[in-house]
């Protein structure tokens, strides 16, 4: 008895060491994250630092060359300094935020045009791709496309055609068959006795024939 109770303290034992050494790992990863994080902004600090003490030095010696080689006034000479440093450092500090207003903007402005020429022909977004369809096709996969109100989806369920409307001879909106636009062909076999039989009957003839092309034409 003593045994077992002995193994069950060593497996918990064992759990709770294992349990330990997960969660270890675990914060080590976090910090291996937090520490890349820290290691990316301090190289970024570095890099405004830097240019930070060339703006400085430029306009420092800039400054200086103006008093020993121009003959400049040392009081001229030190606003020059002075206002070199308040540049730089003004520079520095809103540089970063210019750029990224900029981004924005430009971003922003590429998306517009871009939408502008793209559903000009009709199109929808896939990827951040515009893809026109005026002429139909067929989409594959979830595809986003503008409405009046919001954005639609195709395609989500499966592959979906894109089918260009037509108007017809008869005014109505529909879509145009492939074969729509080829000639047709339409045989009439007639059997009379004589010449003169045919000549007689060539006005029912006619509105027989005339008749049954209207038919085929509304059946189409």
């Amino acid at each position: 008895m003593a045994e077992s109770e002995s193994f069950i303290e060593l497996e918990e034992a064992s759990e709770s060491a294992s349990q330990a050494v997960r969660g270890t790992n675990m914060s080590l990863a976090e910090l291996g994250r937090a520490s890349e994080t820290t290691d990316k902004a301090l190289a970024g600090l570095v890099k405004d630092m830097s240019g930070l003490e060339r703006g400085m030095r430029s306009g420092l010696k800039g400054a200086f060359e103006d008093l020993v080689f121009e003959g400049g006034k040392l009081s001229d000479v030190l606003k020059d300094a002075a206002n070199s440093v308040v540049r730089s450092t003004y520079n520095a500090a809103v540089n970063p935020v210019i750029d990224g207003i900029s981004g924005s903007i430009s971003s922003g402005i590429g998306d517009f045009v871009g939408g502008l020429f793209g559903f000009a022909k009709g199109g929808s977004f896939s990827q951040g791709r515009v893809m026109p369809f005026t002429n139909g096709g067929v989409v594959n996969g979830p595809v986003t496309f503008p409405m009046r109100g919001g954005t639609g989806l195709m395609g989500e369920a499966g592959p979906e055609a894109i089918m260009p409307l037509t108007r017809g001879a008869d005014g109505k909106l529909g879509v145009r068959s492939a074969g729509g636009g080829r000639p047709v062909s339409v045989v009439m076999n007639i059997s009379t006795p004589d010449a003169q039989s045919f000549q007689r009957s060539q006005g029912q003839i006619a509105a027989q024939m005339t008749r049954a092309l209207n038919r085929g034409n509304r059946n189409r």
